[in-house]
């Protein structure tokens, strides 16, 4: 991805000063681990590379919210978002293990944590393990409407957590149906929800604005690693005004309904706005 880079806990330090000096909101930090294992346990242990860049971030910047997402593509070695059981996903095996990382996130210091792994009912289970262990104002932000999509491959790339067999069609939404995609959010919100996502956001701006009609709730919208990539290949052979197309294809989310955007324009958008 053109521009974008894993950082180390320092780097990350820097750019959140940045971040909180331009005025953005928040960052939602994603992990990646020196070494995975079948149940990516790097995740949810205290010593983890999130846990510790929290840390580190919470000395650091005052001022700035700090989200976690919580799956466990990127800490294990199949690539899949739970524990796997007979080469599938064991949706219930995998709702203790994501709330075990939802508390240690909480401990470590996130204002807010986000599950983004799609799993049946772990809203409630992260939900009722915060509160458990003393973290009841800690919220929650769901990815309720995660597609399936052919828009995530940059990032999967990226953070080495492609599967290493099947696909994640099981558990994330099918892309023509948006019915569903309603039922998703009405079930996190009643699971305890505080904030609603739709992923990814610029093929999907139909869903973000029917969500925004029928439910009460801040609605977050995540423009992707393939739309982020999109705009920067075609900018760098001369089809398009990269700045423009930057600013239009964020107005139209925001235009959609999302109260939230979670983009990797956020700092360049601070910077010229």
């Amino acid at each position: 991805m053109p521009g974008q880079f894993t950082m180390s806990i320092d780097k990350a330090v820097e750019t959140a000063r940045e971040a909180e000096k331009l005025g953005v909101g928040g960052l939602l930090l994603f992990g990646l681990p020196q070494e995975k294992d079948e149940l990516g346990s790097d995740a949810y242990s205290e010593s983890g590379i999130i846990q510790e860049t929290l840390r580190a971030l919470r000395q650091n910047v005052k001022n700035l919210l700090l989200i976690t997402d919580i799956c466990l593509c990127e800490y294990t070695s199949h690539g899949h978002c739970g524990v796997i059981r007979h080469r599938d996903v064991d949706n219930d095996s995998t709702l203790k293990l994501l709330a075990d990382v939802g508390v240690s996130h909480a401990r470590a210091g996130a204002d807010m944590v986000a599950p983004s792994d799609m799993m049946d009912g772990r809203v409630a289970a992260i939900r009722s393990a915060l509160d458990r262990e003393g973290f009841s104002n800690t919220p929650i932000m769901a990815y309720s409407a995660k597609y399936a999509s052919a828009f995530y491959g940059p990032f999967r790339e990226a953070a080495d957590s492609a599967p290493q067999f099947g696909d994640r069609r099981s558990y994330q939404m099918d892309p023509p149906n948006s019915r569903e995609a309603l039922k998703e959010i009405a079930t996190d919100i009643q699971e305890g929800a505080d904030i609603v996502m739709v992923k990814p956001a610029l093929a999907y701006l139909d869903v973000i604005a029917k969500a925004r009609r029928l439910f009460n709730v801040p609605l977050a919208a995540y423009q992707v690693s393939g739309e982020y990539s999109m705009i920067e290949a075609a900018a760098r052979n001369g089809w398009i005004d990269r700045e423009r197309t930057i600013l239009e294809t964020t107005t139209a989310i925001k235009r959609a309904g999302a109260d939230i955007i979670i983009t990797y324009y956020a700092l360049e958008l601070a910077r010229s706005l």
